[in-house]
């Protein structure tokens, strides 16, 4: 009983104690399942119409587009600034895509398999294929029996890793463009529907036969706005915001931001010149005595010998005088250019060689490779190698072709050295083997180009960098700068070091460099996350370092009244500039109406636009004038009007010499004409609706 009462009397605490423990185990619970839920939203990259996009799907195309542009372009090694633009080709794409897909699936529209087929490898292939390299003949036009030789190879076992690898790039490539194709096919099935919507009706084509119809010549004065001086006219606070109000749907932005910066360049100091020119020298006496220059080079040099013979349009421009005037083994140098300190010596002088050498080939597998030997007894007696490679060689894409491989250069890149050696030693028609670890491969020489005057140079390359010691030296001069900052201080700190402070202004989330900084996202990704007059820590962006401070980060929505304070007051000026002008003009009109008497009151001349008519983009030399050419085209012949408000100024017009079209109204060529001109832009402009329309959140920022 007693224990009963002790229960009792801690009820309360029971309960608080119970609940607590009961919350502990749902929310360790909910944690537990939750942690799916919050590492999938970790990972999202962007949400598109409603779709999530994993970083791993993006990152997955942007690989994708990556090693299509390499297979189209023949490039191994992308820059910066093209990775960038590769980024930004895929969030593009992607966006349009995923739009597009959601628009199609609320109207049934989709692309069959059989169709697909048929703009793939059918009768009706798409432009997106005919236009590849990959599918082109010799001739550089599309061809069939190619693309199908293509397909085929995708099917083909792999023998090795590195020919595993080939048919996975190879099949990617594939899948990039029939996606693309699809897109395409599908974004066409879209523009057609929306275009049989928007379409010219017989009214509109009356109208625009009708603005074409008549046409005047036009005489005119014009006082234009900068004629009477800004400080003329005053403008009120009051007046700016009453504008703003009006007008505010004009200011949309997008999240932007803004900072000012200062740069420290990462270059050589004076010592690290001196040391550079001591280390040359130091090296020349063994550069011009050793045995082994191959490993002296390629311990030493930024550029490395690989025994190949320079041209006179391949060796560098500097070289050029002493390759081809001097002798096995005379040295040049050591000479100092461009930051960079340079040596050379002549390997080997008076060599005669081809630029180019087209091959053929047959390739064994190592299992076939016995047949190596009858199968060069046969192409020796006469045997047709083409045949041969057709009935022999493991290749598929070329065996099709005789065994063709083309046309090689020496030290052309992914082209085994050991081919390119041989080939360029041999005659034409010549026959050579190459073993390897993945079998034999029978080669010929099918043709060369005519042999040209070349050198064996080796060169010892060695451009000046900072040292350890001027890398500390400028990250400390940056780092000081960073921890003496306030906000209040920036502008005067630099002063007083000497730096430049550069401003950079409404800065977009998708901008990936600053003005010529390298690797500067980084920077973009900081100020984002910042607030106002944060001052940032020191950002190396590889050839600089870099110091901001954060003068604003804006988000979605609209720009502030303080930012188009300046705009709106010029409106406002000029608005206030042409009401002065009218009155002192229809004033003076009152004295001399003609518009002689008035070019001669404005110390002008009369000029003239011939042809003017409602449907006119421009007034003759004055450009842009719709309310003018408006006014013209139903003014009076003959008769002086009153000052008309234009763009760049403050009109008087005269109208003579009308002119009738006697064509005929024709209501069908009259459609198809406006139908014609609105489908050049309709196409963009549905697009770019469904973009401005869709839900779209972009968090790249958090990634790249």
């Amino acid at each position: 009983m007693a224990t009963l009462e002790k229960i009792r009397s801690k009820g309360v605490l029971l309960v608080v104690v119970v609940g607590l423990a009961l919350l502990a185990f749902i929310v360790g619970d909910f944690l537990k399942e939750g942690s799916t839920y919050f590492n999938k939203s970790r990972e999202t990259v962007a949400k598109i119409v409603g779709e999530d996009i994993n970083i791993k799907e993006y990152s997955a195309a942007i690989d994708q587009m990556t090693e299509v542009y390499k297979i189209e372009t023949g490039k191994t090694e992308l820059n910066e600034e093209m990775m960038t633009q590769l980024r930004q080709s895929v969030w593009e794409s992607m966006v349009n895509e995923k739009i597009l897909n959601a628009e199609a699936k609320k109207l049934g529209l989709s692309v069959g398999k059989e169709e697909l087929s048929d703009r793939l490898i059918g009768n009706n292939i798409h432009p997106l294929i005919l236009q590849r390299r990959s599918f082109a003949g010799e001739n550089g036009q599309f061809s069939r029996p190619q693309l199908v030789q293509f397909l085929n190879s995708l099917d083909q076992t792999p023998t090795s890793q590195e020919m595993k690898d080939q048919i996975a790039k190879a099949k990617n490539y594939w899948l990039f463009w029939e996606k693309n194709v699809k897109n395409s096919i599908l974004q066409e099935k879209y523009n057609a529907l929306i275009s049989k919507s928007v379409t010219a009706n017989s009214i509109d084509a009356k109208m625009g036969y009708q603005d074409r119809k008549t046409s005047v010549d036009v005489s005119y004065v014009v006082q234009p706005y900068f004629a009477v001086p800004d400080s003329v006219v005053k403008v009120s606070s009051s007046e700016i915001n009453d504008r703003y109000a009006k007008q505010k749907a004009q200011y949309k932005q997008d999240a932007n931001c803004g900072f000012n910066y200062v740069t420290f360049d990462i270059k050589p100091m004076k010592e690290d010149y001196m040391e550079a020119e001591k280390w040359m020298n130091k090296l020349s006496t063994e550069f011009k005595t050793t045995d082994d220059v191959a490993g002296l080079v390629n311990s030493n040099s930024d550029i490395m010998y690989d025994g190949h013979n320079y041209s006179e349009k391949s060796v560098p421009e500097a070289l050029k005088g002493f390759a081809f005037s001097g002798t096995t083994g005379a040295v040049y140098g050591p000479s100092f250019q461009n930051d960079t300190y340079m040596m050379a010596r002549i390997m080997q002088s008076g060599i005669m060689q081809s630029d180019s050498v087209k091959l053929r080939h047959i390739f064994l597998l190592t299992k076939d490779a016995a047949k190596a030997d009858s199968l060069v007894a046969a192409i020796h007696a006469g045997g047709d190698f083409a045949a041969l490679a057709k009935k022999y060689s493991a290749v598929k894409q070329t065996a099709a072709n005789g065994g063709e491989i083309g046309w090689l250069t020496e030290g052309m890149q992914g082209v085994d050295k050991d081919i390119t050696a041989n080939a360029f030693n041999k005659s034409k028609n010549e026959v050579f083997t190459i073993k390897n670890a993945q079998g034999v491969q029978i080669m010929q020489v099918e043709d060369k180009t005519a042999p040209r005057r070349k050198v064996k140079l080796a060169i010892l390359e060695r451009k000046v960098v900072p040292s350890s010691k001027s890398y500390s030296k400028i990250y400390n001069d940056a780092k000081q700068f960073a921890v003496d900052l306030q906000a209040d201080n920036f502008d005067k700190k630099a002063k007083e070091k000497g730096y430049v402070v550069h401003p950079a202004s409404e800065i977009l989330q998708s901008v990936d460099k600053i003005a010529d900084i390298p690797q500067s996202r980084q920077i973009i990704r900081w100020v984002f996350k910042s607030s106002k007059n944060d001052v940032s820590d020191v950002f190396d962006c590889g050839t600089k370092f870099v110091v901001c401070m954060t003068t604003e980060v804006n988000k979605k929505g609209y720009r502030s009244v303080d930012k188009v304070t300046d705009q709106l007051k010029a409106e406002i000026i000029k608005d206030k500039k042409a009401e002065m002008m009218i009155k002192n003009l229809s004033a003076e009109l009152t004295k001399s109406p003609s518009l002689e008497g008035l070019a001669t009151f404005l110390k002008d001349s009369v000029k003239t636009a011939k042809s003017v008519n409602f449907a006119s983009y421009q007034f003759g030399v004055a450009g842009f004038e719709p309310t003018v050419i408006g006014k013209v085209t139903v003014s009076a012949l003959g008769k002086v009007s009153t000052p008309i408000k234009g763009n760049a100024g403050i009109y008087v017009v005269r109208t003579s010499n009308k002119q009738v079209n006697p064509q005929p109204f024709d209501v069908k060529m009259e459609k198809m004409q406006l139908n014609s001109r609105m489908s050049y832009s309709l196409p963009y402009m549905i697009i770019q609706d469904m973009k401005d329309k869709a839900d779209i959140v972009d968090n790249r920022l958090n990634f790249f």
